[in-house]
């Protein structure tokens, strides 16, 4: 067998257990993805979705008690949380967090180059990452005047998840988590968003993980596979129709 087939997954989770202030969270979730792949992840509240997400972006506070998780051909456990971002690693966050006293633009700059740099790579002039910034705003119609504005303060739902794809397509990661991205959203801002998604992240060389409570997220960037995740395991996977059957019956059906 070409030992290439054998490594060719781009994010490769096995027997994973994970749990929070001592209860256990994820009991052996098994998952791979492809390059070039969009798996969504949907299941009820108290799954372990979120959990997931977290202990793939290395948050503090979720211990790994069994399991491998390997990114890229590394062993993405082994990696801290920046070492991982500078991998390729980028998690979207269901609520994401306000920071008062650093503009976007500052924020952004110092994140796309720290990665750069721990690439080995040539950090950006201030005149090329406005270039870059601005350009990413306007494809996600977020004013550009949010820019000079402190991370998240006093932004609207909607313009936080924009704000975040402008994030994204800055970092230009090769894999993204993105945890109830369509939260919070109405239509044109749901539109937006997910044409920014496959803008920015339908190519051969990335992929994403969906995590998502709806359907209507899906409606906007068609997942390759849908797996429902229940009590900390994968119980069923399946293609796009899956999230329309789950939408349809509930997940008490698909989880059992």
């Amino acid at each position: 067998m070409n030992p290439d087939i054998l490594e060719s997954n781009m994010l490769k989770i096995e027997n994973l257990h994970a749990e929070i202030d001592g209860k256990p969270i994820l009991k052996g979730l098994n998952l791979a993805i492809d390059a070039g792949e969009i798996h969504a992840i949907m299941g009820p509240n108290g799954a372990g979705k979120s959990t997931l997400g977290y202990v793939l972006g290395g948050r503090p506070g979720y211990e790994v008690t069994e399991g491998t998780v390997t990114f890229d051909g590394q062993d993405l456990l082994a990696l801290e949380p920046h070492e991982r971002a500078a991998a390729g690693l980028f998690l979207g966050f269901q609520y994401p967090v306000e920071i008062p006293g650093v503009s976007n633009v500052q924020f952004l700059r110092e994140s796309l180059n720290a990665q750069r740099n721990a690439r080995g790579e040539k950090p950006l002039s201030g005149g090329e990452f406005l270039k870059l910034a601005r350009a990413e705003a306007d494809a996600l119609a977020l004013p550009q005047d949010m820019l000079k504005r402190p991370v998240n303060v006093g932004f609207s739902g909607g313009e936080k998840k924009r704000n975040e794809m402008v994030q994204m397509g800055i970092i230009d990661p090769k894999f993204a988590i993105l945890d109830e991205t369509d939260s919070g959203l109405d239509i044109d801002a749901l539109r937006v968003v997910g044409e920014g998604i496959n803008r920015i992240m339908r190519r051969p060389d990335k992929a994403v993980l969906l995590i998502t409570h709806y359907q209507r997220l899906l409606d906007y960037v068609r997942p390759d596979f849908v797996h429902v995740l229940a009590d900390g395991r994968i119980t069923r996977s399946g293609g796009p129709e899956l999230a329309l059957e789950l939408e349809r019956e509930g997940y008490a059906e698909a989880a059992a």
